[in-house]
């Protein structure tokens, strides 16, 4: 049998899913922020501090973040003192990360490219392991779940924000409305292109519930695993550690 996966609502071979999901995002690097900001109406800047306040990062601390291609949460944890790490499988999310630290003095930060289901990090190196909104777009969850238990020391944290299902009866059927029918229209009118963010929005609704992921992580080996929703679960940060 073929090993079929998402991409939105298609069942796709796995085998395609890494260059369709690598061009939807060669198609949004440089209005990434817009998109984000239109997938969330803005509120992505303040789960992004929450998520960073979470991880609690320490100065001269090792940390990878995975899927963090335009810098984002590496900008925040590096003002932090953190050593860390940007990785990504795009290319072009890593450029528009990479201008964006040039412009803002971050001249510390690691760039690699990397596929979160194979990483070329040994194992035990990183103090914490980190992925915004890059999870539910990986071929393979369970693999990369594996990774990053292996690349982080004992002791090391893993933390995930990603977007979930509400559980807010009224306020689900709303964003529902919203992002199915205006944020491909928003798609269109900032970047030219309504397919990408038609699956960013599907891609959302088939990832796992938040019970589902968090047993996902434990099942990678993961303990002391905790959820903590945002707006009824329309986002979660989900976390770990490795002991």
């Amino acid at each position: 049998m073929n090993d079929t996966v998402s991409f939105g609502y298609e069942d796709i071979d796995a085998t395609e899913k890494t260059a369709r999901v690598g061009a939807v995002f060669s198609s949004v690097a440089k209005k990434y922020d817009l998109m984000n900001d239109a997938m969330s109406g803005g509120m992505h800047r303040l789960w992004k501090d929450q998520f960073v306040r979470r991880v609690k990062p320490q100065p001269g601390e090792a940390i990878l973040d995975m899927a963090g291609g335009t810098g984002d949460i590496a900008f925040r944890m590096a003002a932090r003192g953190a050593s860390v790490t940007v990785s990504d499988i795009n290319q072009d999310m890593l450029d528009v990360g990479i201008e964006r630290a040039m412009e803002r003095g971050f001249d510390s930060l690691v760039w690699s490219r990397q596929n979160a289901e194979d990483l070329t990090f040994p194992s035990r190196f990183f103090d914490a392991y980190t992925i915004a909104f890059g999870i539910r777009n990986v071929t393979h969850i369970d693999r990369a779940l594996a990774e990053a238990y292996r690349v982080l020391k004992f002791g090391g944290r893993f933390f995930c924000l990603e977007f979930s299902t509400t559980t807010w009866p009224g306020f689900k059927e709303a964003y529902d409305l919203y992002s199915h029918r205006l944020v491909p229209k928003i798609g269109q009118a900032l970047a030219g292109d309504a397919d990408s963010y038609r699956y960013l929005i599907e891609s959302i609704r088939r990832f796992p519930p938040m019970p589902e992921f968090e047993a996902m992580i434990r099942r990678a080996g993961f303990t002391a695993t905790r959820v903590e929703p945002i707006l009824g679960g329309l986002v979660a940060i989900h976390s770990g550690w490795k002991v």
